[in-house]
């Protein structure tokens, strides 16, 4: 059987905040009164709660360590009939930045792949650009969808994004039929893109 071997892909975009206080000049007159400044500082308290904001530690101080745990045993088996539960956990350099898992099979002819990775960071991440917009899924999400033809057999591929706080959340999901040579149906490939999206997104928080 062929194998079609994915790669796994995952970007952080860097988050810079940029404050600027400006404070304007009291215009010249006559007046002996004292001119009252236009910008004010902000009181003590306020300051002090914003330099606490700015000092906090992030929400996810490093990605799950059990990637491969993080989505359950009857997910699994529903999403990749035949493949092993335990999955392959996501080799790294740094797993204090970024876990993950993959699982697939061939059941017949009938092949799934699915892919989890989390990548923490010290700031909040930004919305990726690519991809239809989630709602209700973490703080921003998007789902993109394509379909792909290699040797006459069809593939098709649905990525959720997802950023909660610092981390970012990726799900890859893909399938085919090895006998008819189409890919699997745009509708199951998005539901269940989703559906492992969800639980990678609440094993976060344990």
């Amino acid at each position: 059987m062929r194998s079609l071997p994915l790669t796994l892909a995952a970007r952080l975009l860097p988050v810079a905040l940029i404050v600027t206080v400006g404070v304007a000049m009291p215009a010249t007159g006559g007046s002996d009164a004292p001119a009252e400044p236009t910008g004010a500082s902000p009181p003590p308290s306020t300051a002090a709660t914003a330099t606490a904001g700015a000092s906090a530690p992030p929400r996810y101080p490093k990605p799950p360590s059990k990637a491969c745990a993080t989505l359950p045993a009857s997910t699994v088996k529903e999403l990749v009939p035949g493949a092993k539960t335990a999955g392959n956990e996501l080799k790294t350099s740094d797993v204090s930045r970024r876990t993950g898992c993959s699982w697939h099979a061939l059941d017949g002819f009938d092949y799934r792949w699915l892919d989890i990775s989390y990548d923490v960071t010290g700031a909040a991440a930004k919305q990726d650009e690519n991809g239809s917009a989630i709602s209700d899924l973490g703080d921003t999400a998007t789902l993109s969808q394509q379909l792909t033809t290699n040797d006459d057999q069809e593939i098709r591929e649905a990525v959720v994004t997802v950023h909660q706080d610092n981390a970012k959340i990726t799900v890859t999901y893909n399938g085919g039929d090895f006998s008819s040579h189409q890919g699997a149906s745009a509708g199951a490939i998005r539901k269940g893109a989703l559906t492992a999206a969800e639980k990678a997104v609440a094993a976060l928080d344990g």
